[in-house]
């Protein structure tokens, strides 16, 4: 199957996410493309989807959520799954559980599109992405800097993809 694994990202975890979703998922035989939402001239040569934007605010980037509006009738009938990347891993205690619950208003948010499965990662945090006053409310509520891309969680769910992909195509 040709594979579009489109991406929003900020500061480029996404990005980096996208790219090792499409190298496993091109593993079981599937022909993968990795591309900015911001670049894809065309949807109707794919056969299914992998698309994911960076977390703000408990949103997918404004590129990203358009993209999906955007494309909806294209996306519709064929195999899509989403991943939203982050900061749930980079915070510790009470506050880790609490911002994990982001994942259901980050679907919320996307209800132009029926995906098969959806997940949200963690990926690089670093200081820059705020504002000294953000930097402190971060730190406040238990927040760390670092990189929390979890490498193995990622493998783990595009392998399923690219199953589900070879099931597909197998019985299609």
């Amino acid at each position: 199957m040709k594979v579009l694994v489109g991406f929003a990202t900020a500061a480029g975890s996404t990005e980096s996410v996208a790219q090792r979703i499409a190298g496993v998922v091109r593993g079981f035989g599937h022909e993968t493309e990795t591309c900015n939402v911001d670049e894809i001239a065309d949807v109707h040569g794919y056969e299914a989807f992998v698309l994911g934007s960076a977390v703000h605010d408990q949103a997918w980037l404004p590129n990203a959520s358009a993209f999906l509006s955007q494309e909806r009738n294209a996306l519709a009938g064929k195999p899509v799954w989403l991943f939203s990347v982050g900061l749930p891993g980079a915070y510790r205690g009470p506050m880790r559980k609490w911002v994990a619950l982001e994942e259901a208003d980050i679907l919320a948010e996307l209800d132009d599109v029926r995906p098969l499965g959806h997940r949200l990662f963690t990926g690089v945090v670093t200081p820059e992405a705020f504002d000294k006053a953000g930097v402190w409310m971060f730190r406040a509520a238990g927040g760390r800097f670092g990189d929390f891309r979890d490498w193995e969680s990622i493998d783990t769910w595009a392998k399923e993809i690219g199953e589900e992909l070879t099931d597909i195509e197998t019985l299609g």
